[in-house]
């Protein structure tokens, strides 16, 4: 990855650290937060913790990063493989939006997990989650998710303790589909796993997305894209 995209990425990153430190982990925390429980008081989503035990008595040997993501229904990425890499490095926007754990919560990692298999997203480059186009996954992400935490990435190997205050959306443009198509992709993603993970869909400036927003994006990449789609002015010839 070249130095001018680690910069931006970087510079996105530090500004969604210092937003969560500030709203979230100055609350208190309380007990069990962010563990999402039935009427009868038990969990909702799947954990590894019964798997691993089960497979470490079944055979004695401590399951891979590979098993543990075959567990919550994803597949490694194959060999020398990237999933979800960009094809080309450079970008010259990004749109973003949050889903965020309600007040005194967090959302855990294994819910994450599973709310992202059951939204369509692929694990894969840079460990974060990919919005891939059906049968071309080599044209690289329509869009990402990562953590707002640092390094931003989904670690498998503890991914069962993994907590944090909500995880980001985002769409470096240009994207292998137009950027209205992109956003028209992400959005009810993040709407779908808001529902499964019990958050809040927030926009880049952490307030709560409404239809004035929405509507307001679209029409910013509407001109992206016709920008794109413009021919280049070119200088009149010279009698």
């Amino acid at each position: 990855m070249s130095e001018t995209t680690l910069i931006r990425i970087g510079i996105l990153v530090a500004g969604i650290i210092l937003f969560a430190a500030i709203l979230w982990f100055g609350r208190p925390k309380k007990p069990g937060q962010g563990r999402r429980v039935d009427a009868r008081g038990e969990r909702i989503a799947p954990t590894l913790g019964d798997e691993v035990r089960a497979e470490l008595d079944a055979d004695g040997e401590e399951p891979t990063d590979v098993d543990r993501q075959a567990d919550l229904g994803f597949e490694a990425p194959p060999q020398g493989q990237e999933l979800g890499k960009r094809v080309d490095e450079n970008f010259d926007k990004i749109v973003s939006l949050f889903v965020a754990a309600r007040a005194g919560q967090l959302l855990r990692g294994p819910d994450i997990v599973v709310a992202a298999e059951k939204a369509g997203l692929t694990y894969g480059h840079m460990d974060v989650f990919h919005r891939l186009i059906d049968r071309k996954p080599e044209a690289g992400p329509i869009f990402s998710v990562a953590n707002i935490l640092k390094p931003g990435s989904f670690d498998m190997a503890s991914i069962q303790s993994l907590e944090t205050p909500a995880i980001a959306f985002f769409l470096t443009l240009p994207a292998p589909v137009s950027a209205l198509e992109a956003w028209d992709t992400m959005l009810p993603t993040a709407q779908r796993m808001a529902e499964l993970l019990d958050g809040v869909v927030l926009d880049e400036e952490r307030n709560a997305l409404g239809r004035q927003r929405i509507a307001h994006i679209r029409d910013e990449l509407r001109a992206y894209d016709r920008q794109r789609e413009a021919p280049p002015l070119t200088r009149p010839g010279r009698w």
